[in-house]
């Protein structure tokens, strides 16, 4: 077990690297003081009270925009939890008009930001009509969008300029999307008691050594195996987490997303006979939501799928994946989350986190910047200047 919320198979790496594991021991201990690391924690204080956004939580409609870690976090909350979720969330995450329709002016307009730069951000912004109501959140400088929140007369909530956006899921740009789906924030937060769980830091710790040891043998592709719909936008949001924390100075971990079983039917073949250049994590979460096979409708020659539901079919589909993966001694972990529920959730949150913290700190790499990025906002700016 991870956690009570978790089940955790492991990668299986004999790790005897004695010396490894207690650098990373004292690097987690030292993160506790870490600024960034108070913000997974139920004493964080946010940067607005309950009754500032009283007034926000009435909208049923709420459209969010944002690129990159200012959107992905709240996304894979709203997915992850949506059969608890009875509001509506519209994501704008990517480069394109948003629709415009009589409800726009019967929603809020969450808009986040942390530089209060973001070209694509502010570009689709101001392509969308009737956006009476407006919902501000961006560093305290003299930004575009703090400009601009001040001339519109719009409430501003301050994002924290020591939480990279890849980081802020439990800060207020992750946590105050949450408040409004109908979530507590605090329920999300365990790291407190997590730091304390051995079982949770031995698989913590694990991981880490275990992936490097991939790298150090040039599997750099993380390809995530994710049976569970409802988080494929959790792995997006991991995606971005480790691609851009840890690709710098030629190296890094490239995670790709996989749907299963439906990629059992396009992918399987090559992880399975392909180059060996790849670890793998298989994930699902216990669906109680199982509808069942209606018998008369099976033919003799299928009779074993009589009395099944599409849950125990799928969960049949992974079990045999792994067992094929370990007579093919491809590498692989395997999250099952027994509950879906907010704190499993915040538990998922909190562990990548600091996975990807600690890889950085074993790769010899800062994995709180993204450098390279800045280069392409430069030249697309001169671009659109000339």
């Amino acid at each position: 077990m991870l956690t009570k919320n978790i089940r955790l198979k492991k990668f299986g790496i004999k790790n005897n690297k004695n010396k490894i594991k207690l650098n990373l021991l004292s690097n987690l201990v030292s993160l506790k003081d870490h600024k960034l690391i108070r913000s997974f924690s139920k004493d964080y204080a946010f940067d607005f009270s309950e009754v500032q956004i009283k007034k926000f939580k009435k909208f049923q409609n709420y459209n969010l925009i944002g690129m990159g870690g200012s959107s992905l976090g709240s996304k894979a909350i709203y997915n992850f939890l949506k059969p608890k979720i009875k509001k509506k969330f519209t994501f704008t995450d990517n480069l394109n008009s948003i629709k415009n329709n009589k409800k726009n002016s019967q929603s809020l307009n969450i808009i986040i930001s942390k530089s209060g730069n973001t070209l694509e951000t502010i570009s689709n912004y101001s392509t969308l009509k009737g956006k009476k109501n407006n919902l501000f959140i961006c560093e305290n400088s003299n930004n575009y969008i703090k400009l601009l929140a001040n001339k519109l007369k719009c409430e501003i909530i301050n994002h924290k300029n020591y939480i990279g956006g890849r980081y802020s899921v439990l800060s207020e740009v992750g946590m105050l999307p949450a408040i409004f789906m109908g979530f507590k924030p605090e329920k999300f937060k365990n790291i407190n008691n997590l730091i304390k769980n051995k079982k949770f830091i031995n698989s913590l710790i694990d991981s880490v050594i275990s992936i490097k040891y991939f790298l150090n043998k040039k599997r750099f592709n993380s390809i995530i195996l994710n049976y569970d719909e409802l988080s494929h936008d959790l792995f997006a949001w991991y995606q971005q987490l480790v691609a851009e924390s840890l690709g710098k100075n030629s190296k890094g971990v490239l995670p790709l997303i996989s749907s299963m079983p439906k990629d059992n039917h396009s992918l399987m073949q090559l992880y399975l006979d392909g180059p060996k250049n790849s670890f793998f994590t298989f994930f699902d979460v216990n669906d109680h939501d199982k509808k069942k096979i209606i018998n008369s409708e099976i033919l003799p020659s299928y009779n074993y799928l009589k009395n099944k539901n599409l849950y125990e079919i799928k969960s049949a589909q992974k079990k045999a994946t792994e067992i094929v993966f370990r007579k093919k001694k491809i590498p692989f972990r395997s999250f099952n989350v027994l509950l879906r529920s907010e704190e499993s959730l915040g538990e998922l949150f909190t562990f990548f986190m600091l996975e990807t913290i600690l890889l950085g700190s074993i790769m010899k790499i800062n994995p709180f910047d993204q450098p390279a990025v800045e280069l392409i906002k430069i030249e697309t700016k001169r671009i659109l200047k000339s």
